[in-house]
């Protein structure tokens, strides 16, 4: 069995970092030629009716999906095996100046809709990344749209071991390793606990650990976050962004394992998120009451009235105020 490389949330901070470099650099027609290269996904118009209105104009949601999948067009009611194991809500202000990145947890308890046009509430109880399997990246946006109301602008999903070549082109990365374990992947590396220096390879092992942590997923998701941080620290202060090689090698690695939305533009978005930085990166999880175990399954369990005030923020663009209220600060 081929390991599960789905356990990174990166796919938000780097589209940023690719869409900030792009925008620094001034170089627009590289940034279009990158646009005319990205694979390309038919996710929206499968859905009609019972979808959430856009309440503040400028403002952006964007639904980043990591899995094992090859195949991200997989259709309403073609039920397989793939799961999505990464699943973040990018929430950007209409001024585009921060970003909010809520990582939903892949067994979240909840409600799928029986096909990508059913009503919401229509449908039957699961772990939320079993909504791919259901119907793909559609099922996937219905029912995020379902649990959150908050409307989908564009959907982004990552072949995660793309990102091995992301990490190398960087020359790597710094992680803090916060026990001592062994890989229950094959070669069954050893993670000592202190900094540690790691390739694609390590760094994507690393992050793909749950079962040896007391925290399991809330483990991962932690290291995935710290993952994130250290490629774009990485990028930003070792000559990356201004080394032409370096540069196109980063970006090409990075683009070429995302598949987007057909109406999502890089050169749309390098102008409007010329102000946003990695610093300006905030990373929440979906408020939760932490796993239980119902039907005979481990799942997590919704905060429903944290929750429900968390997505009202996002859908009204009031993070600031969310963030103030809760002693939430951007990840520095």
């Amino acid at each position: 069995m081929k390991p599960r490389w789905g356990r990174i949330a990166l796919l938000g901070g780097l589209a940023v970092l690719i869409i900030a470099v792009i925008a620094g650099i001034s170089l627009y027609g590289y940034a279009s030629d990158l646009d005319d290269k990205l694979k390309r996904t038919d996710t929206f118009s499968q859905l009609t009716g019972d979808r959430p209105a856009t309440q503040v104009k400028g403002a952006l949601n964007i639904l980043l999906v990591g899995s094992d999948s090859r195949d991200p067009d997989t259709k309403d009611n073609q039920a397989n095996a793939w799961r999505a194991d990464t699943l973040i809500l990018m929430h950007v202000p209409a001024d585009h100046k921060t970003a909010q990145l809520v990582s939903i947890p892949r067994d979240l308890w909840v409600v799928i809709p029986k096909s990508n046009t059913a009503a919401c509430g229509d449908g039957s109880r699961a772990k939320i990344n079993a909504s791919f399997a259901f119907g793909g990246l559609p099922r996937a946006v219905h029912t995020v749209e379902c649990l959150t109301d908050v409307k989908v602008d564009h959907v982004m999903a990552i072949d995660f071991g793309g990102f091995k070549e992301v990490t190398d082109a960087l020359g790597g990365v710094d992680l803090y390793v916060d026990q001592t374990i062994t890989s229950i992947h094959k070669p069954h590396r050893v993670f000592t606990k202190g900094m540690m220096h790691m390739n694609g390879e390590q760094a994507l092992d690393w992050v793909r650990q749950r079962k040896q942590f007391p925290r399991g997923d809330f483990a991962r998701m932690q290291h995935q976050q710290e993952f994130l941080k250290a490629i774009l620290d990485k990028a930003a202060s070792t000559g990356t962004l201004t080394n032409p090689g370096k540069l196109n090698d980063f970006l090409k690695s990075a683009t070429a394992a995302v598949t987007v939305d057909q109406d999502f533009s890089l050169t749309d978005m390098a102008v409007q998120f010329r102000d946003l930085r990695g610093g300006n990166l905030t990373f929440i999880t979906s408020p939760n009451k932490g796993s239980d175990m119902i039907a005979g399954q481990s799942v997590v369990v919704s905060d429903r009235e944290k929750a429900l005030a968390l997505y009202q923020a996002v859908a009204q663009d009031k993070m600031s105020a969310w963030m103030a209220a809760n002693h939430t600060k951007p990840t520095s």
